[in-house]
């Protein structure tokens, strides 16, 4: 595996104007917005207002492609050699994470899309579960922002913070299976296509936090490079 040298992230910082660090960083924001777009929509389709769920879907497909024409420049200034194959390779490997994220949230966006044009009858009770996680998916997102950002800073500080990724993505691994496990009692109260799509939004959103995990899991090799042997 690809670690950063002890001179990566100081690099990284004096050189953050550079066009590749900067679309870097529009990226990585990016790639994070869309998890709290995906609660945004999913509170506005839990209130029956699937007009506003369908406008911010439509919003975050909108960011989703950004997101993959970011990944295709910041690809293309990458070959151009402007940093170093170490340096490069680590970047494109966080860049590559944050996008399947984003890709996992937009499929899971999709089946919330699915939902409303539809009008499925949801039980309440499902709903505020799927909500649940949602929510704890967004918690999970921000700890993994939050670790990134800390990794130029303070290495000890971005791998504690992402102990609390994995603590959101144990959560959301739990409510999965209990919620799925909901779904077979409350099978009478909706049908079968309907079922369908709501077990697809639930895994979505756990692989959404599956990303996020993979994700810290690298932000926590690339601290340990930096901690003085």
């Amino acid at each position: 595996m690809v670690t950063l040298s002890n001179r990566l992230l100081p690099w990284f910082e004096k050189r953050r104007k550079s066009r590749t660090l900067t679309l870097a960083q529009r990226q990585m924001m990016k790639a994070i917005d869309t998890v709290n777009m995906l609660e945004t929509s999913l509170t506005s389709f839990c209130e029956q207002n699937n007009q506003e769920a369908e406008k911010q879907i439509e919003n975050l497909f909108q960011e989703e492609i950004e997101i993959d024409n970011l990944r295709r420049a910041i690809f293309e200034e990458l070959s151009k050699g402007e940093l170093p194959m170490n340096y490069r390779e680590d970047l494109k490997s966080l860049i590559v994470r944050l996008d399947r994220l984003a890709d996992n949230i937009k499929d899971a966006a999709r089946n919330i899309k699915i939902l409303s044009k539809a009008h499925a009858i949801v039980p309440k009770e499902i709903l505020i579960r799927v909500m649940q996680i949602s929510r704890n998916l967004v918690e999970c997102a921000r700890y993994l922002d939050m670790s990134i950002e800390a990794l130029a800073s303070d290495p000890d500080k971005a791998k504690e913070l992402t102990l609390k990724v994995d603590a959101y993505e144990g959560l959301i691994d739990d409510e999965e299976l209990d919620l799925k496990i909901m779904l077979i009692k409350t099978a009478k109260e909706m049908n079968a296509p309907t079922l369908i799509v709501v077990k697809d939004l639930i895994e979505a959103m756990e692989q959404a936090s599956d990303m996020c995990d993979d994700t810290a899991d690298y932000v926590r090799t690339l601290a340990a490079a930096e901690k003085p042997e």
